[in-house]
């Protein structure tokens, strides 16, 4: 998908379908009216009729308008016009697209410079506009004998007014690369487990690096684990016979001898839960897991799109999780990279098994901040649902940031408490620490299992069990966030 950005009025704009906005009660704005005064009053009349309202997301196509370059003209309705939040914002977009993609144009005008929206200036509204938009043309047809009917919507025109023109194209620009990270992530997420393995993400990652002379890739086999003592990784990656390893993907845009911000996503290609076997029904979703790394991985393709001036590292924990002659055991002690010993009371608790060793990893690069995220537990579902991403950490400076990246990328997080009381449901009689703490506060003593690994830096955990995919059905399918939340933290980083 193509967007340009151009100042031309709707009015004279030449394009197969411009679209409008339309406020509650048939309210046109000023770009609107100028349409309708340049077309004889074509939108007025049309109104009269009664086959819209305005209402958030009706929407009325109009063909042959009068005095128009338009081939066809799209109502959008956007309810009162000041009232308009994100949530909204997207229902719009999206009816806009899904009347847009039924018709033959291969391209569309958007002239939405009147709508405003709460807490968005022009640039904030254009580049959710714009990620929308994108998102929504994906399609992952890889695997069907029938591929999914050609898109004739190939190229989307934004017209602004000439002074918002800068503001605009910046957005349109990042919103792209989003997108693309987006995309990227939620095609890694969706492939098959014989398909996506550790090796196959880390030759993705080495063709990444082979296009940008910015990116260095190290991958950290079972045997540079075994001599590191990542005994926690190993512990989850022995039971298969797709050898696991660590990514080590080190890109240097800022300046040189900066410290670096690190990126540590959990890549369980496939979560059978190991001896600690987990219920058939809806186990085929477990391909998912990897959905943090997937999202480190999408992140890193946006900041590369945009060139950020940055020092990155991004730490990809991949392995299966699998039963075998070879699988650890419940009751099994490892040794950590750290040093610390770890009880496994629970096999399908190896998210946070292989991202311990990955954070200790993580300390050689003296960052100026560690983010990890992880489909980590289930527990966050039922705490959060599918909506918002669990957010916890030891700095909070840290958490904060992300908090408000993900307010203004509408990709949120919500802080859950770390308290030195919940730490105590990990104590072991054989071990330093225990890896479940029970059936109470899952998530947080996931997090406090995280953060005994954490003591040398500013860290924050992102638990995504809940937002990586949409679950069931005809609809599952992985989500690609929290990709925008990321990299707009990068971006404030950088700004």
């Amino acid at each position: 998908m193509e967007f340009v950005v151009k100042s031309a009025k709707a009015s004279t704009q030449k394009t197969a379908t411009l679209v409008l906005p339309l406020g509650d009660d048939c309210l046109l704005g000023s770009v609107a009216q100028n349409v309708d005064s340049t077309s004889g009053g074509a939108l007025s009349t049309a109104l009269k009729r009664g086959d819209i309202q305005g209402k958030v997301g009706q929407t009325l196509l109009l063909h042959g308008l009068p005095g128009l370059k338009a081939e066809r003209v799209l109502l959008v309705g956007i309810g009162k016009v000041d009232e308009l939040d994100n949530r909204q914002w997207r229902k719009i977009a999206n009816a806009a697209l899904a009347a847009i993609k039924g018709l033959g144009g291969a391209d569309a005008a958007f002239a939405m410079q009147d709508v405003q929206i709460k807490g968005r200036d022009n640039y904030g509204r254009t580049r959710l506009l714009v990620e929308i938009l994108a998102d929504g043309q994906y399609v992952f047809d890889r695997f069907k004998s029938k591929k999914a009917d050609p898109r004739a919507l190939q190229k989307i025109i934004l017209l602004c007014d000439k002074s918002e023109q800068p503001d605009v194209e910046r957005a349109t620009r990042e919103a792209s690369a989003i997108a693309s990270g987006m995309a990227f992530t939620r095609d890694l997420g969706n492939l098959p487990p014989n398909v996506c393995h550790p090796t196959y993400i880390a030759e993705q990652a080495k063709q990444m690096s082979k296009a940008c002379k910015g990116l260095k890739v190290d991958v950290l086999d079972e045997k540079k684990l075994r001599d590191l003592g990542a005994g926690a990784f190993l512990a989850v990656s022995l039971g298969s016979d797709q050898p696991g390893c660590i990514i080590v993907m080190q890109y240097n845009g800022g300046k040189k001898g900066e410290q670096p911000y690190a990126l540590v996503g959990k890549g369980i290609t496939f979560d059978t839960g190991g001896i600690s076997l987990k219920p058939g029904q809806g186990m085929d979703e477990m391909k998912y897991d990897m959905g943090g790394a997937a999202s480190v991985l999408g992140t890193l393709k946006a900041v590369l799109e945009l060139q950020l001036p940055i020092n990155l590292v991004c730490l990809l924990a991949c392995a299966e999780n699998m039963p075998s002659g070879g699988a650890t055991r419940p009751g099994d002690i490892v040794t950590t990279m750290s040093g610390q010993t770890v009880e496994i009371l629970n096999t399908d608790a190896e998210g946070r098994l292989v991202l311990c060793d990955a954070l200790t990893y993580a300390e050689r690069f003296e960052p100026r901040a560690v983010i990890d995220v992880a489909t980590l537990t289930g527990a966050c579902i039922v705490a959060l649902g599918g909506n918002t991403s669990g957010l916890l950490g030891n700095n909070d400076a840290l958490v904060q940031q992300l908090l408000q990246a993900g307010e203004n990328a509408a990709d949120r997080a919500w802080q859950l408490p770390l308290f030195d009381e919940y730490q105590e449901q990990l104590d072991s009689p054989f071990a330093d620490i225990a890896n479940i703490g029970g059936p109470k506060a899952g998530t947080i003593t996931a997090a406090c299992f995280l953060s005994r690994f954490t003591k040398k830096f500013a860290w924050a955990h992102l638990d995504i069990a809940g937002t990586a995919w949409t679950s069931g059905g005809k609809e599952k399918g992985a989500t690609g966030r929290p990709v925008p939340l990321l990299t707009q933290y990068l971006l404030d980083r950088v700004n």
